[in-house]
Protein backbone atom coordinates (compact mmCIF):
# COMPACT_ATOMS: atom_id res chain seq x y z
CA UNK A 1 0.00 0.00 0.00
CA UNK A 2 1.46 3.33 -0.98
CA UNK A 3 2.15 5.68 2.00
CA UNK A 4 -0.35 8.49 2.33
CA UNK A 5 -3.25 6.77 0.59
CA UNK A 6 -6.34 5.35 2.23
CA UNK A 7 -6.61 1.66 1.33
CA UNK A 8 -8.60 -1.23 2.66
CA UNK A 9 -7.99 -4.52 0.93
CA UNK A 10 -10.88 -6.92 0.42
CA UNK A 11 -8.92 -9.48 2.37
CA UNK A 12 -9.05 -7.19 5.41
CA UNK A 13 -12.82 -7.48 5.56
CA UNK A 14 -12.53 -11.20 6.15
CA UNK A 15 -9.68 -10.84 8.60
CA UNK A 16 -11.54 -8.24 10.66
CA UNK A 17 -14.64 -10.37 10.82
CA UNK A 18 -16.77 -8.84 8.05
CA UNK A 19 -18.55 -11.26 5.70
CA UNK A 20 -16.24 -12.76 3.06
CA UNK A 21 -16.53 -15.31 0.28
CA UNK A 22 -13.53 -17.32 1.50
CA UNK A 23 -9.97 -17.21 2.65
CA UNK A 24 -7.93 -15.63 -0.17
CA UNK A 25 -4.69 -17.03 1.25
CA UNK A 26 -1.65 -15.61 2.98
CA UNK A 27 -0.89 -11.86 2.84
CA UNK A 28 2.03 -10.70 0.79
CA UNK A 29 2.37 -7.23 2.35
CA UNK A 30 1.15 -5.13 5.26
CA UNK A 31 -2.51 -4.22 5.14
CA UNK A 32 -3.05 -0.59 6.14
CA UNK A 33 -6.37 0.93 7.14
CA UNK A 34 -6.07 4.72 7.68
CA UNK A 35 -9.25 4.87 9.71
CA UNK A 36 -8.60 8.35 11.04
CA UNK A 37 -6.71 11.05 9.14
CA UNK A 38 -6.50 14.54 10.71
CA UNK A 39 -7.73 17.42 8.57
CA UNK A 40 -4.38 19.14 8.85
CA UNK A 41 -1.29 17.09 8.16
CA UNK A 42 1.80 19.25 8.18
CA UNK A 43 4.19 16.34 7.95
CA UNK A 44 4.25 12.60 7.16
CA UNK A 45 6.70 10.14 8.68
CA UNK A 46 9.51 9.37 6.27
CA UNK A 47 12.32 6.86 6.32
CA UNK A 48 14.93 7.98 8.88
CA UNK A 49 12.50 10.10 10.91
CA UNK A 50 12.28 9.77 14.67
CA UNK A 51 8.74 8.90 15.68
CA UNK A 52 6.78 8.46 18.87
CA UNK A 53 3.57 6.45 18.95
CA UNK A 54 1.16 4.38 21.01
CA UNK A 55 -0.16 0.97 19.94
CA UNK A 56 -2.15 -2.10 20.91
CA UNK A 57 -1.01 -5.43 19.43
CA UNK A 58 -3.42 -8.37 19.10
CA UNK A 59 -3.82 -11.69 17.29
CA UNK A 60 -6.59 -12.49 14.85
CA UNK A 61 -8.85 -13.67 17.68
CA UNK A 62 -8.44 -10.32 19.47
CA UNK A 63 -6.15 -11.60 22.17
CA UNK A 64 -3.70 -8.86 23.20
CA UNK A 65 -0.02 -9.73 23.13
CA UNK A 66 1.45 -6.26 23.75
CA UNK A 67 0.41 -2.65 24.43
CA UNK A 68 2.36 0.57 25.00
CA UNK A 69 -0.70 1.87 26.83
CA UNK A 70 -0.38 -0.92 29.41
CA UNK A 71 3.22 0.05 30.02
CA UNK A 72 2.23 3.70 30.40
CA UNK A 73 4.92 4.87 27.98
CA UNK A 74 4.97 5.67 24.30
CA UNK A 75 7.34 3.98 21.90
CA UNK A 76 10.06 6.10 20.30
CA UNK A 77 12.41 5.10 17.52
CA UNK A 78 13.57 5.63 13.98
CA UNK A 79 11.31 4.45 11.18
CA UNK A 80 12.42 2.67 8.02
CA UNK A 81 15.94 1.71 9.08
CA UNK A 82 15.34 -1.87 10.29
CA UNK A 83 15.02 -1.23 14.00
CA UNK A 84 11.38 -2.38 13.93
CA UNK A 85 9.82 -5.48 12.46
CA UNK A 86 9.52 -4.96 8.74
CA UNK A 87 5.75 -4.79 8.76
CA UNK A 88 5.70 -2.06 11.38
CA UNK A 89 8.47 -0.18 9.57
CA UNK A 90 6.35 -0.15 6.43
CA UNK A 91 3.04 0.46 8.15
CA UNK A 92 4.21 3.55 10.00
CA UNK A 93 5.65 5.36 7.02
CA UNK A 94 3.50 8.17 5.65
CA UNK A 95 1.59 8.64 8.89
CA UNK A 96 0.59 12.11 10.10
CA UNK A 97 0.64 13.23 13.71
CA UNK A 98 -2.64 12.10 15.33
CA UNK A 99 -3.37 9.74 12.45
CA UNK A 100 -4.71 6.33 13.47
CA UNK A 101 -4.13 3.13 11.52
CA UNK A 102 -5.01 -0.52 11.68
CA UNK A 103 -2.08 -2.60 10.48
CA UNK A 104 -2.19 -6.28 9.59
CA UNK A 105 1.32 -7.68 9.50
CA UNK A 106 1.79 -11.13 7.91
CA UNK A 107 4.24 -13.54 9.60
CA UNK A 108 7.08 -13.06 7.14
CA UNK A 109 7.01 -9.28 7.90
CA UNK A 110 6.63 -9.91 11.63
CA UNK A 111 8.33 -12.57 13.72
CA UNK A 112 8.20 -15.29 11.05
CA UNK A 113 8.28 -19.02 11.70
CA UNK A 114 10.19 -18.56 14.96
CA UNK A 115 7.92 -16.11 16.80
CA UNK A 116 8.80 -14.84 20.28
CA UNK A 117 9.00 -17.48 22.95
CA UNK A 118 6.10 -17.32 25.36
CA UNK A 119 4.60 -14.29 23.63
CA UNK A 120 4.09 -14.68 19.88
CA UNK A 121 3.69 -18.15 18.33
CA UNK A 122 5.40 -19.07 15.07
CA UNK A 123 3.76 -17.90 11.81
CA UNK A 124 1.46 -15.46 13.65
CA UNK A 125 -0.34 -12.68 11.81
CA UNK A 126 -0.20 -9.56 13.94
CA UNK A 127 -2.82 -6.83 14.27
CA UNK A 128 -1.77 -3.37 15.41
CA UNK A 129 -3.90 -0.35 16.28
CA UNK A 130 -1.47 2.61 16.08
CA UNK A 131 -1.74 6.36 16.78
CA UNK A 132 1.13 8.59 15.69
CA UNK A 133 2.08 11.18 18.33
CA UNK A 134 5.29 12.80 17.17
CA UNK A 135 7.59 13.03 14.14
CA UNK A 136 10.95 14.74 13.91
CA UNK A 137 14.30 14.49 12.25
CA UNK A 138 17.80 15.30 13.42
CA UNK A 139 18.03 17.82 10.57
CA UNK A 140 14.93 19.66 11.78
CA UNK A 141 15.11 23.31 12.67
CA UNK A 142 12.94 25.41 14.91
CA UNK A 143 9.57 26.12 13.29
CA UNK A 144 8.30 29.64 14.04
CA UNK A 145 4.94 30.93 12.84
CA UNK A 146 3.91 34.51 13.59
CA UNK A 147 0.23 34.47 14.47
CA UNK A 148 -0.18 38.21 15.06
CA UNK A 149 2.10 41.19 15.37
CA UNK A 150 1.49 44.80 16.46
CA UNK A 151 1.63 47.41 13.71
CA UNK A 152 4.08 49.38 15.80
CA UNK A 153 7.25 47.60 16.88
CA UNK A 154 10.17 49.82 17.83
CA UNK A 155 12.24 47.06 19.36
CA UNK A 156 12.56 43.27 19.34
CA UNK A 157 13.91 40.72 21.81
CA UNK A 158 17.65 40.16 21.88
CA UNK A 159 19.92 37.90 23.92
CA UNK A 160 20.25 39.02 27.57
CA UNK A 161 16.82 40.68 27.52
CA UNK A 162 14.41 39.89 30.33
CA UNK A 163 11.05 38.74 28.96
CA UNK A 164 7.57 38.26 30.40
CA UNK A 165 5.32 36.02 28.34
CA UNK A 166 2.25 33.84 28.49
CA UNK A 167 2.25 30.44 26.85
CA UNK A 168 0.32 27.26 26.26
CA UNK A 169 2.57 24.25 25.88
CA UNK A 170 1.42 21.08 24.11
CA UNK A 171 2.98 18.00 22.65
CA UNK A 172 2.89 17.66 18.89
CA UNK A 173 -0.35 15.68 19.10
CA UNK A 174 -2.01 18.54 21.01
CA UNK A 175 -1.75 17.06 24.49
CA UNK A 176 -1.31 20.00 26.89
CA UNK A 177 1.50 19.75 29.39
CA UNK A 178 1.72 23.27 30.83
CA UNK A 179 0.22 26.75 30.64
CA UNK A 180 1.10 30.06 32.27
CA UNK A 181 -2.54 31.08 31.95
CA UNK A 182 -3.56 28.37 34.41
CA UNK A 183 -1.19 29.97 36.92
CA UNK A 184 -2.55 33.47 36.23
CA UNK A 185 1.02 34.67 35.94
CA UNK A 186 3.45 35.28 33.12
CA UNK A 187 6.65 33.29 32.79
CA UNK A 188 9.52 35.69 33.47
CA UNK A 189 13.11 34.97 32.54
CA UNK A 190 16.24 36.06 30.70
CA UNK A 191 16.76 35.08 27.06
CA UNK A 192 19.98 33.55 25.75
CA UNK A 193 21.52 32.90 29.14
CA UNK A 194 20.69 29.20 29.45
CA UNK A 195 17.68 29.57 31.72
CA UNK A 196 15.36 28.22 29.02
CA UNK A 197 15.47 25.21 26.75
CA UNK A 198 17.48 26.01 23.63
CA UNK A 199 14.46 26.06 21.35
CA UNK A 200 12.63 28.64 23.46
CA UNK A 201 15.78 30.72 23.78
CA UNK A 202 15.92 30.86 19.99
CA UNK A 203 12.18 31.10 19.42
CA UNK A 204 11.74 34.28 21.46
CA UNK A 205 14.42 36.21 19.61
CA UNK A 206 13.10 38.96 17.36
CA UNK A 207 9.67 39.13 19.00
CA UNK A 208 7.83 42.42 19.58
CA UNK A 209 5.88 43.16 22.73
CA UNK A 210 2.33 42.03 22.01
CA UNK A 211 3.38 39.56 19.31
CA UNK A 212 1.94 36.03 19.21
CA UNK A 213 3.94 33.11 17.87
CA UNK A 214 3.66 29.38 17.47
CA UNK A 215 7.03 27.74 18.15
CA UNK A 216 7.56 24.06 17.35
CA UNK A 217 10.68 22.73 19.05
CA UNK A 218 12.26 19.37 18.15
CA UNK A 219 13.32 17.21 21.11
CA UNK A 220 17.05 17.87 20.71
CA UNK A 221 16.31 21.58 21.33
CA UNK A 222 13.91 20.73 24.15
CA UNK A 223 14.16 17.98 26.81
CA UNK A 224 15.67 15.30 24.56
CA UNK A 225 15.94 11.65 25.58
CA UNK A 226 15.11 12.27 29.23
CA UNK A 227 11.91 14.21 28.82
CA UNK A 228 10.66 16.16 31.81
CA UNK A 229 8.80 14.49 34.64
CA UNK A 230 5.60 12.74 33.70
CA UNK A 231 4.28 15.56 31.54
CA UNK A 232 6.86 15.53 28.74
CA UNK A 233 7.90 12.10 27.44
CA UNK A 234 11.40 11.37 26.13
CA UNK A 235 12.05 12.48 22.55
CA UNK A 236 8.98 14.74 22.48
CA UNK A 237 8.56 17.66 20.14
CA UNK A 238 7.01 20.63 21.92
CA UNK A 239 4.57 23.23 20.61
CA UNK A 240 4.40 26.58 22.38
CA UNK A 241 1.81 29.22 21.66
CA UNK A 242 3.50 32.34 23.03
CA UNK A 243 2.24 35.86 23.73
CA UNK A 244 5.09 38.24 24.59
CA UNK A 245 3.73 40.63 27.22
CA UNK A 246 6.82 42.79 27.64
CA UNK A 247 10.58 42.76 27.76
CA UNK A 248 13.48 44.93 28.78
CA UNK A 249 17.20 44.83 29.31
CA UNK A 250 18.81 45.42 32.70
CA UNK A 251 20.92 48.11 31.05
CA UNK A 252 17.86 50.01 29.79
CA UNK A 253 17.25 53.57 30.86
CA UNK A 254 14.05 55.59 30.56
CA UNK A 255 12.81 55.94 26.99
CA UNK A 256 11.07 59.21 26.11
CA UNK A 257 8.76 59.94 23.22
CA UNK A 258 7.66 63.53 22.76
CA UNK A 259 4.07 63.28 21.52
CA UNK A 260 3.25 66.99 21.51
CA UNK A 261 5.49 69.89 22.51
CA UNK A 262 4.10 73.46 22.57
CA UNK A 263 5.73 75.80 20.05
CA UNK A 264 6.43 78.27 22.81
CA UNK A 265 8.38 76.64 25.62
CA UNK A 266 10.01 79.35 27.72
CA UNK A 267 10.89 77.08 30.58
CA UNK A 268 11.53 73.40 31.22
CA UNK A 269 11.05 71.53 34.49
CA UNK A 270 14.14 70.77 36.57
CA UNK A 271 14.87 69.01 39.86
CA UNK A 272 13.04 70.72 42.70
CA UNK A 273 10.12 71.89 40.57
CA UNK A 274 6.60 70.99 41.60
CA UNK A 275 4.70 69.47 38.65
CA UNK A 276 0.98 68.93 38.12
CA UNK A 277 0.21 66.39 35.41
CA UNK A 278 -2.39 63.98 34.13
CA UNK A 279 -1.41 60.47 33.07
CA UNK A 280 -2.56 57.10 31.85
CA UNK A 281 -0.38 54.23 33.05
CA UNK A 282 -0.38 51.01 31.01
CA UNK A 283 1.63 47.83 30.73
CA UNK A 284 3.32 47.06 27.41
CA UNK A 285 0.35 44.95 26.30
CA UNK A 286 -1.93 47.97 26.74
CA UNK A 287 -3.48 46.95 30.07
CA UNK A 288 -4.44 50.12 31.97
CA UNK A 289 -3.31 49.93 35.60
CA UNK A 290 -3.89 53.53 36.71
CA UNK A 291 -5.14 56.89 35.45
CA UNK A 292 -5.37 60.34 36.99
CA UNK A 293 -8.19 61.11 34.55
CA UNK A 294 -10.38 58.49 36.23
CA UNK A 295 -10.01 60.42 39.47
CA UNK A 296 -10.58 63.76 37.71
CA UNK A 297 -7.54 65.10 39.54
CA UNK A 298 -3.97 65.76 38.49
CA UNK A 299 -1.05 64.03 40.14
CA UNK A 300 1.00 66.67 41.95
CA UNK A 301 4.57 66.15 43.10
CA UNK A 302 8.12 67.43 43.24
CA UNK A 303 10.47 65.91 40.69
CA UNK A 304 14.03 64.76 41.23
CA UNK A 305 13.55 64.38 44.98
CA UNK A 306 12.55 60.72 45.26
CA UNK A 307 8.84 61.23 45.89
CA UNK A 308 7.96 59.17 42.79
CA UNK A 309 9.51 56.12 41.11
CA UNK A 310 13.00 56.86 39.73
CA UNK A 311 11.91 56.41 36.13
CA UNK A 312 9.22 59.06 36.41
CA UNK A 313 11.61 61.34 38.31
CA UNK A 314 13.87 61.13 35.25
CA UNK A 315 11.07 61.11 32.69
CA UNK A 316 9.61 64.44 33.79
CA UNK A 317 12.91 66.30 33.63
CA UNK A 318 12.85 68.95 30.91
CA UNK A 319 9.10 68.91 30.25
CA UNK A 320 7.36 72.05 29.02
CA UNK A 321 4.05 73.30 30.32
CA UNK A 322 1.36 71.74 28.16
CA UNK A 323 3.68 69.05 26.78
CA UNK A 324 2.39 65.54 26.13
CA UNK A 325 5.09 62.93 26.59
CA UNK A 326 5.30 59.13 26.66
CA UNK A 327 7.63 57.75 29.32
CA UNK A 328 8.66 54.08 29.05
CA UNK A 329 10.16 52.84 32.30
CA UNK A 330 11.99 49.51 32.80
CA UNK A 331 11.13 47.66 36.03
CA UNK A 332 14.45 48.39 37.75
CA UNK A 333 13.46 52.08 37.60
CA UNK A 334 9.83 51.34 38.52
CA UNK A 335 8.44 48.72 40.92
CA UNK A 336 11.09 46.04 40.35
CA UNK A 337 10.61 42.31 40.77
CA UNK A 338 7.82 42.65 43.32
CA UNK A 339 5.50 44.90 41.32
CA UNK A 340 2.76 46.89 43.04
CA UNK A 341 -0.37 44.95 43.94
CA UNK A 342 -2.37 48.05 44.72
CA UNK A 343 -2.05 49.21 41.12
CA UNK A 344 -2.15 45.73 39.57
CA UNK A 345 1.42 46.01 38.37
CA UNK A 346 3.09 42.59 38.01
CA UNK A 347 6.66 41.98 39.08
CA UNK A 348 9.32 42.95 36.51
CA UNK A 349 6.79 44.88 34.44
CA UNK A 350 7.75 47.61 31.98
CA UNK A 351 5.49 50.64 32.52
CA UNK A 352 4.28 53.15 29.95
CA UNK A 353 3.03 56.53 31.10
CA UNK A 354 1.29 58.90 28.69
CA UNK A 355 1.73 62.21 30.48
CA UNK A 356 0.12 65.62 29.93
CA UNK A 357 1.87 68.33 31.93
CA UNK A 358 -0.62 70.93 33.14
CA UNK A 359 1.81 73.25 34.91
CA UNK A 360 4.85 73.38 37.15
CA UNK A 361 6.55 75.88 39.42
CA UNK A 362 9.35 76.21 41.90
CA UNK A 363 8.73 77.23 45.52
CA UNK A 364 11.16 80.10 44.97
CA UNK A 365 9.29 81.48 41.94
CA UNK A 366 8.13 85.12 42.05
CA UNK A 367 5.15 86.45 40.13
CA UNK A 368 5.99 86.55 36.44
CA UNK A 369 4.86 89.87 34.91
CA UNK A 370 4.57 90.55 31.18
CA UNK A 371 3.53 94.06 30.17
CA UNK A 372 1.28 93.80 27.14
CA UNK A 373 0.51 97.54 26.86
CA UNK A 374 1.64 100.59 28.83
CA UNK A 375 0.31 104.07 27.95
CA UNK A 376 2.75 106.80 27.02
CA UNK A 377 3.42 109.47 29.60
CA UNK A 378 2.77 107.17 32.50
CA UNK A 379 3.89 109.16 35.55
CA UNK A 380 1.55 107.96 38.30
CA UNK A 381 1.57 104.26 39.20
CA UNK A 382 -0.16 102.16 41.80
CA UNK A 383 1.17 101.58 45.29
CA UNK A 384 -0.03 99.62 48.27
CA UNK A 385 -3.04 101.23 49.95
CA UNK A 386 -4.23 102.65 46.61
CA UNK A 387 -7.77 101.89 45.60
CA UNK A 388 -7.89 100.37 42.10
CA UNK A 389 -10.50 99.26 39.62
CA UNK A 390 -9.43 96.61 37.13
CA UNK A 391 -10.71 93.96 34.76
CA UNK A 392 -9.23 90.48 34.71
CA UNK A 393 -9.49 87.03 33.15
CA UNK A 394 -8.17 84.15 35.23
CA UNK A 395 -7.29 80.72 33.83
CA UNK A 396 -5.09 77.70 34.43
CA UNK A 397 -1.99 77.31 32.29
CA UNK A 398 -3.72 74.69 30.16
CA UNK A 399 -6.27 77.33 29.13
CA UNK A 400 -9.05 76.23 31.48
CA UNK A 401 -11.08 79.38 32.20
CA UNK A 402 -11.76 79.98 35.88
CA UNK A 403 -13.07 83.51 36.52
CA UNK A 404 -13.55 86.82 34.74
CA UNK A 405 -14.59 90.29 35.90
CA UNK A 406 -16.30 90.70 32.54
CA UNK A 407 -18.97 88.35 33.83
CA UNK A 408 -20.11 91.16 36.17
CA UNK A 409 -21.47 94.65 35.58
CA UNK A 410 -18.55 96.50 37.12
CA UNK A 411 -14.78 96.07 37.25
CA UNK A 412 -13.18 94.50 40.29
CA UNK A 413 -12.41 97.01 43.09
CA UNK A 414 -9.81 96.55 45.80
CA UNK A 415 -7.47 98.40 48.12
CA UNK A 416 -3.97 97.14 47.37
CA UNK A 417 -1.99 95.81 50.29
CA UNK A 418 -5.08 95.20 52.40
CA UNK A 419 -5.01 91.39 52.05
CA UNK A 420 -8.16 91.47 49.99
CA UNK A 421 -6.70 89.55 47.00
CA UNK A 422 -4.12 86.80 46.69
CA UNK A 423 -0.55 87.97 47.20
CA UNK A 424 0.53 87.26 43.64
CA UNK A 425 -2.27 89.30 42.11
CA UNK A 426 -1.62 92.16 44.54
CA UNK A 427 2.06 92.17 43.50
CA UNK A 428 1.13 92.09 39.85
CA UNK A 429 -1.13 95.14 40.20
CA UNK A 430 1.59 97.31 41.73
CA UNK A 431 3.44 99.96 39.69
CA UNK A 432 0.72 99.98 37.03
CA UNK A 433 -0.64 102.97 35.13
CA UNK A 434 -4.31 103.49 34.40
CA UNK A 435 -4.94 101.80 31.03
CA UNK A 436 -2.01 99.43 31.34
CA UNK A 437 -2.49 95.75 30.49
CA UNK A 438 -0.45 92.85 31.88
CA UNK A 439 -0.25 89.07 31.92
CA UNK A 440 0.57 87.67 35.35
CA UNK A 441 1.76 84.11 36.08
CA UNK A 442 1.11 83.45 39.77
CA UNK A 443 2.69 80.38 41.44
CA UNK A 444 0.50 78.62 44.00
CA UNK A 445 2.48 79.78 47.05
CA UNK A 446 1.47 83.31 46.01
CA UNK A 447 -1.97 82.14 44.94
CA UNK A 448 -4.34 79.67 46.57
CA UNK A 449 -1.68 77.25 47.82
CA UNK A 450 -1.86 73.48 48.13
CA UNK A 451 -5.53 73.48 49.10
CA UNK A 452 -6.75 75.59 46.21
CA UNK A 453 -10.05 77.44 46.41
CA UNK A 454 -13.51 77.12 45.04
CA UNK A 455 -13.00 76.29 41.38
CA UNK A 456 -9.20 76.42 41.72
CA UNK A 457 -7.26 73.12 41.99
CA UNK A 458 -4.69 72.72 44.72
CA UNK A 459 -1.13 73.80 43.82
CA UNK A 460 -2.32 75.37 40.57
CA UNK A 461 -0.33 78.02 38.74
CA UNK A 462 -2.72 80.80 37.69
CA UNK A 463 -2.65 83.08 34.65
CA UNK A 464 -4.22 86.51 34.92
CA UNK A 465 -4.87 88.96 32.11
CA UNK A 466 -5.36 92.30 33.91
CA UNK A 467 -6.21 95.82 32.75
CA UNK A 468 -6.09 98.73 35.20
CA UNK A 469 -9.16 100.92 34.68
CA UNK A 470 -8.57 103.57 37.36
CA UNK A 471 -6.75 104.25 40.60
CA UNK A 472 -7.18 106.51 43.62
CA UNK A 473 -4.38 107.44 45.97
CA UNK A 474 -4.78 105.60 49.24
CA UNK A 475 -4.18 106.43 52.87
CA UNK A 476 -1.76 104.80 55.31
CA UNK A 477 -2.77 101.54 56.89
CA UNK A 478 -5.15 102.04 59.80
CA UNK A 479 -6.35 105.46 58.57
CA UNK A 480 -9.78 106.28 57.17
CA UNK A 481 -9.00 109.96 56.48
CA UNK A 482 -5.84 112.01 56.27
CA UNK A 483 -5.20 115.76 56.20
CA UNK A 484 -3.24 117.23 53.31
CA UNK A 485 -1.77 119.77 55.70
CA UNK A 486 -1.98 120.50 59.39
CA UNK A 487 -5.45 119.92 60.85
CA UNK A 488 -7.31 123.04 62.18
CA UNK A 489 -6.14 124.17 65.61
CA UNK A 490 -9.71 124.39 66.90
CA UNK A 491 -10.95 121.19 65.18
CA UNK A 492 -13.79 120.47 67.59
CA UNK A 493 -15.22 124.03 67.43
CA UNK A 494 -15.20 123.96 63.60
CA UNK A 495 -16.81 120.55 63.52
CA UNK A 496 -19.58 121.60 66.01
CA UNK A 497 -21.54 123.48 63.37
CA UNK A 498 -24.49 124.50 65.61
CA UNK A 499 -22.30 125.14 68.63
CA UNK A 500 -24.39 123.02 70.97
CA UNK A 501 -21.43 121.23 72.53
CA UNK A 502 -22.07 117.93 70.76
CA UNK A 503 -21.36 116.63 67.25
CA UNK A 504 -24.01 114.24 65.89
CA UNK A 505 -23.42 112.00 62.85
CA UNK A 506 -24.90 114.43 60.31
CA UNK A 507 -22.69 117.32 61.46
CA UNK A 508 -19.64 115.06 61.40
CA UNK A 509 -20.48 113.85 57.89
CA UNK A 510 -21.07 117.36 56.57
CA UNK A 511 -17.73 118.59 57.98
CA UNK A 512 -15.69 115.72 56.54
CA UNK A 513 -17.30 116.06 53.10
CA UNK A 514 -16.50 119.77 53.14
CA UNK A 515 -12.82 119.11 53.90
CA UNK A 516 -12.65 116.63 51.01
CA UNK A 517 -14.44 119.02 48.63
CA UNK A 518 -12.05 121.88 49.55
CA UNK A 519 -9.02 119.63 49.08
CA UNK A 520 -7.92 119.87 52.68
CA UNK A 521 -7.99 116.10 53.20
CA UNK A 522 -9.04 112.80 51.67
CA UNK A 523 -10.96 109.73 52.68
CA UNK A 524 -9.71 106.21 52.35
CA UNK A 525 -10.70 105.32 48.77
CA UNK A 526 -13.81 103.19 48.65
CA UNK A 527 -16.79 102.45 46.49
CA UNK A 528 -18.92 103.57 49.46
CA UNK A 529 -17.61 106.85 51.01
CA UNK A 530 -20.66 107.12 53.31
CA UNK A 531 -19.64 103.88 54.99
CA UNK A 532 -16.11 105.17 55.51
CA UNK A 533 -17.46 108.34 57.17
CA UNK A 534 -19.85 106.27 59.28
CA UNK A 535 -16.91 104.12 60.43
CA UNK A 536 -14.96 107.26 61.31
CA UNK A 537 -17.86 108.59 63.39
CA UNK A 538 -18.30 105.28 65.18
CA UNK A 539 -14.60 105.26 66.06
CA UNK A 540 -14.86 108.76 67.59
CA UNK A 541 -18.16 108.22 69.38
CA UNK A 542 -16.45 106.18 72.01
CA UNK A 543 -19.42 105.71 74.33
CA UNK A 544 -21.71 105.09 71.36
CA UNK A 545 -24.32 107.66 72.51
CA UNK A 546 -24.80 109.12 69.04
CA UNK A 547 -22.66 112.25 69.44
CA UNK A 548 -18.99 113.13 69.82
CA UNK A 549 -17.89 115.19 72.83
CA UNK A 550 -14.65 117.22 73.12
CA UNK A 551 -13.12 114.50 75.29
CA UNK A 552 -13.91 111.83 72.72
CA UNK A 553 -12.52 113.55 69.62
CA UNK A 554 -8.93 112.59 68.94
CA UNK A 555 -6.74 112.56 65.85
CA UNK A 556 -5.43 109.18 64.71
CA UNK A 557 -1.88 110.46 65.04
CA UNK A 558 -2.54 111.49 68.64
CA UNK A 559 -4.05 108.09 69.41
CA UNK A 560 -1.00 106.34 68.03
CA UNK A 561 1.28 108.58 70.10
CA UNK A 562 -0.67 107.78 73.26
CA UNK A 563 -0.27 104.06 72.60
CA UNK A 564 3.47 104.51 72.25
CA UNK A 565 3.63 106.28 75.63
CA UNK A 566 1.56 103.55 77.21
CA UNK A 567 3.93 100.95 75.87
CA UNK A 568 6.90 102.94 77.11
Amino acid sequence: VAPGSRCLLLLLLGVLGAPALGDPGPLEDVVIDRYYIPKICLREAQMGDFIRYHYNGTFKDGKKFDSSYDRGATVAGVVGVGRLITGMDRGLQGMCVNERRHLIVPPHLGYGSIGVAGLIPPDATLYFDVVMLDIWNKNDKLQITTLSKPERCNRTVENSDFVRYHYNGTLLDGTPFDSSYSKSSTYDTYVGTGWLIKGMDQGLLGMCAGEKRSIIIPPFLAYGEKGYGTAIPPQASLVFSVLLVDFHNPKDGVFLEHLEVPESCKRRAVTGDFVRYHYNGTLMDGTLFDSSYSRNQTYNTYIGKGYIIPGMDQGLQGVCMGEQRRVVIPPHLAYGENGAGKHKIPGSAVLIFDVHVIDFHNPADPVEIETVFRPEGCNVTTRNRDFVRYHYNCSLLDGTRLFSSHDYEKPQEVTLGANKVIEGLNSGLLDMCAGERRVLIVPPHLGHGESGARGVPGSAVLRFEVELISMEEGVPEGYLFIWHGEPPASLYEQMDLNKDGGIPADEFSTFIKTQVAEGKGRLMPSSDPEKVIADMFRNQDRNQDGKITPDELKLKSDEDQEKIHEEL
